[in-house]
Parts: C-alpha cells; structure tokens; sequence
C-alpha cells in the first residue's frame, strides 16, 4: 500500500513539473510576441553613404593625406606611407567577403579605426562617432585587426636573437652607446590597467590598488623589444613572472646563444655575457643588477651608475611605446586575453617604427648633454605605465655571479674601463 502511495505521489509531482514548464514556455512566447519591433536595422547616421560623406576614414584622413601628413602623424602616430605598408600586408587577413544584406567594412578602414583606438586611447563609443562605425562592430573586429598585425610582423619585428654573432651586435651597441661591455639586453616589467574582470578575484589586482596585466621585455640598446612575456597577472610580481618564463629557462639551460665568454675591452679575463636586470631579480652570472645595500663605496657607485646607465633604455623604450601607442596609458576596458593580444599588437608597431623610421620619437627619450648630464625624456613629464612590485626572497644570488660583479667593479673602476665622467656622476 505505501509503495502505491509512493509511485502515485512520484507521478503527480513529475506532471506538475511539466504542467510548469508549459506554462512558462507560454509565457515566454507571449513575452516574445510584445517585444518592441526595430525602429531600424541600422540608424541612418552609421549606413555606408553617409560613411563615405562624413567619416573620418573617407574624407579627414584623405584631407590630411593630401594637404597636410604631419597632422594625419599625429592623428595615426604613423606617416601615410607606414599606414600604406601595414595595409597592404594586413588587408587580405581582415578581408570579408560581402552578403546579400550588407556590404563588408574595407580592409582601411578597420585599420584606420584600430590604429587610432591604440594611438588616441579613445574608446569604443567615440570612434563611432568619428568613423561611423557601430561600437559593437567595433569591438569585434580590433582583437581581429591587432591579431592579423602580430600575425604579419611579429617574425620580423620580436625576433629574439639565437645565434651568438647577433647576440654579439647587440652587446657591441651597448658598449658603443651606454659603455657596458658583453650586456645583452635589459630587463623590466610595467602595469598596464585594465577594467576588473568578472569572477577573478584579485588574480589581477596590484599591489598599487588596481586592476592590471603584466608586461615583462628585454630590450636592446636602441629601444627595440627584444622578448615580451604578456602572460602576467596584476598580482605577481617581476620575478614571478620570469621564473615561470622562457627566457629564464633558455639562460638556465645556456640554450639561448649567448657567445662564448671572452675578455672585455682593454682587458684579458674572459667574462660571460649577460642581461641587466634590477633588485626584482636574482644575481646570476648571466644576469647582473646594482649593488642593493646602504653605505656602498664610491667603487660600488660607479659600478651601480655604470649598469643603470645601460638599464635606462628599458625605462625608455617603455616610455616611447606608451607615448605612441597612448590606449596603454589609460585604463583599458577589454577582457585580459584582449589586452594581451593588443599589447602585443603595439609592441611589434613599435618595433617596426624603430626599423623604418629610427629619429622619430627621439625627443622623448633620456638624452645626455656633452657632460653627460641627464636630461630626462618629453614621457617622463606625463603618466605612464607603473612599476611592478619588487619581491625579494627566494632570488637568492650564487657565489659565481657575485664574484662576477666583484669583477665588473674592479674593471668600471679601472683605466681599462672607467669612463671619464663617472667620478662627477656619484658625487652629484
């Protein structure tokens, strides 16, 4: 009898579940029915003739093209024929073919709508009123654009040297430009702000209070990005994110092609090559920093200028990216894997405006006067992108790479390898 009672209970409540939900597939198809009809399917101002009249694309940047291409500079942060490059070698990957009920955006002007998006910062809702393009269309096609840009350029332009004669070139520019022999690049990280991203936490919350990704570089001497790693969070710090990075393992393992030691100038004990780093980072002999602690002797001074002198350019090339590329000086408002990839996308921009146009953008650089005086960079006097937190722990310093800095003091220190004005720069 109650198992009766039990199977009859189970069959009322399985019809009233389903007495359920065909009440609320009613409701839902009555809902549908009352839902307001389009006024339109595009508003009138954002159709393609009113595109050709009035958008920026068809009639200022063919303005400035013409009659004036130091402003259509400033508006793209590019020269016309940079813009003319980059379409002819991207056109074709962001090409889509038209349908029966509407014509597909021209490759120029999905670019021209990026490029301004990462040189003005302005965001999405205002370059659809300069372009004419809705702000949802938009937003889809700017990752496909800064994709099909790293796509094109990233082999030629973040080319990280494997063989030991360009390591080699790289370490004969430091020494001619910033007097630190057998250096092989500089290493640093920066904060880029980005809105918080929903269900993580304070995976990308900073030390400094915002939300942010990581951007960790090795750059040469003439500001050029050697290595980026992109893959940091907010909440990690440098040395996190070398340790888990390639870089690191290619210097463990030796694979990276680092030359063969050999002496410095002037000199007659073979020294390996190295990066330079700041305290964020571990001392290796493949990897040398200023000396940390208080009360350091002249020797140890000029040994710290000597190296930081040569680190300045990762400060600079930090710099120039963000002044050029100024979305990375706001708060961006794209998903992290977003972010990342139009990091990327200017990074390699930046690259190849050094390649083909190397003297632009030099008066915001760090410049020395005949004395060799600092004079700080044009980005310095504006916001940029903002340090990350320096941990100090488990980076413990081996014994080979402090005798090696032991070394580079005794040789900065020598007349093999002093420099005339080093002695004025510590006791400035």
């Amino acid at each position: 009898m109650e198992q009766d009672l039990l199977l009859l209970h189970t069959s009322l409540q399985g019809q009233q579940a389903l007495l359920d939900a065909q009440v609320a597939l009613f409701c839902f198809r009555i809902k549908r029915k009352q839902r307001r009809p389009r006024t339109w399917w595009v508003r009138p101002w954002l159709t393609q003739e009113r595109r050709l009249m009035f958008g920026h694309y068809d009639r200022l940047m063919q303005e400035l093209r013409m009659e004036d291409q130091q402003s259509f500079f400033n508006f793209l942060r590019m020269p016309p024929e940079m813009f003319d490059e980059i379409l002819n070698r991207v056109g074709p990957r962001i090409q889509r073919r038209d349908t029966r009920l509407r014509k597909a955006l021209e490759p120029g002007l999905k670019l021209a709508v990026t490029i301004r998006h990462l040189s003005s910062g302005d965001k999405y809702p205002t370059l659809q009123y300069d372009f004419r393009v809705a702000r949802n269309t938009i937003s889809m096609f700017v990752p496909e654009v800064c994709q099909a840009i790293v796509d094109e350029y990233k082999v030629e332009a973040i080319s990280c040297p494997t063989t030991q004669r360009e390591w080699r070139d790289i370490a004969e520019e430091f020494q001619r430009k910033w007097n630190v022999p057998h250096a092989c690049g500089a290493l640093h990280g920066k904060h880029i702000a980005i809105r918080c991203p929903s269900n993580t936490g304070s995976l990308f919350h900073n030390y400094m209070g915002f939300f942010s990704v990581v951007l960790l570089a090795l750059v040469d001497a003439d500001y050029k990005f050697l290595w980026i790693d992109i893959g940091g969070c907010g909440s990690m710090s440098d040395a996190q994110i070398y340790n888990n990075s390639e870089l690191k393992e290619c210097l463990e393992e030796e694979t990276i092609g680092f030359p063969d030691p050999d002496p410095m100038p002037n000199d007659d004990k073979n020294v390996p090559y190295f990066i330079l780093g700041d305290d964020a980072f571990g001392l290796r002999t493949y990897l040398m920093k200023p000396y940390s602690q208080r009360g350091l002797t002249d020797e140890q001074l000029i040994t710290n200028y000597r190296i930081s002198r040569g680190r300045r350019v990762v400060e600079n090339a930090f710099g120039i990216l963000a002044q050029r590329w100024q979305l990375l000086l706001t708060t961006m408002m794209q998903q992290p894997n977003v972010v990342r990839n139009i990091v990327e996308c200017c990074v390699c921009l930046h690259n190849v405006m050094r390649l083909r146009y190397p003297t632009q953008q030099n008066a915001q650089l760090d410049m020395e006067n005949d004395q060799h005086d600092l004079i700080p960079g044009l980005w310095r006097a504006t916001a940029n992108m903002y340090e990350v937190n320096m941990v100090i722990g488990p980076n413990r310093d081996t014994v080979a790479a402090k005798k090696q800095r032991e070394y580079l003091r005794l040789y900065f220190n020598s007349q093999a390898g002093s420099v005339p004005w080093q002695n004025r720069m510590i006791s400035a």
